[in-house]
């Protein structure tokens, strides 16, 4: 669907020189010579290289809509993630990359959202937070609860996190996926 260039927002996914490009910042700029523009950062969802292009009120933009489809997360085989469709038992593999820092919170039987474009799957949208239990950390130290200071953990998944004095090796605790912060114990 075409829309004005200045229509563009943050997370729309647009078809640009021949490629799939995410919004990632904008930019409302008003030259004090000429017309407005909107700048934009893009990112390419195929190889992830940037752009910073200028999109003027009377261009217009190719916006795609993209497919969302629920998907469980079945097992990793080397650098293949494999995942099941819900509704049809299809199952897709996809490239560890193309989720990148975040592929280390998949946990089996995890339900993920999976977003298409024409087939072809895009990106993996994971919860927007996990159960881990911890499974290293440092004992904690008496009167060190006093100040609001944290330590660092070991998670089951091999990942490093800050948490509370209070929390210790075998709890259960909340992560945010896209942060890679403890959000609370689990009760």
């Amino acid at each position: 669907m075409k829309i004005n260039g200045n229509a563009v927002r943050p997370g729309n996914v647009v078809e640009h020189k021949g490629g799939l490009w995410v919004a990632v910042k904008i930019q409302h700029t008003q030259p004090g010579k000429g017309g407005a523009y909107l700048q934009v950062e893009l990112k390419n969802l195929r190889d992830g290289t940037k752009l910073n292009e200028r999109f003027r009120a009377s261009e217009s933009v190719e916006k795609v809509r993209l497919e969302q489809k629920p998907h469980q997360y079945l097992f990793a085989d080397g650098d293949m993630l494999t995942f099941m469709d819900t509704n049809t038992y299809d199952q897709v593999s996809i490239a560890s990359d193309m989720i990148g820092e975040r592929a280390v919170y998949l946990q089996d039987g995890m339900a993920v959202e999976i977003e298409f474009h024409e087939d072809s799957p895009l990106t993996v949208i994971l919860p927007e937070y996990v159960t881990l239990e911890i499974t290293e950390t440092e004992p904690t130290v008496k009167g060190q609860t006093a100040a609001s200071s944290y330590k660092p953990a070991i998670m089951e998944n091999g990942v490093r996190i800050m948490v509370p004095p209070f929390c210790g090796t075998g709890e259960k605790v909340i992560v945010n996926t896209e942060t890679s912060e403890y959000l609370k114990r689990t009760e």
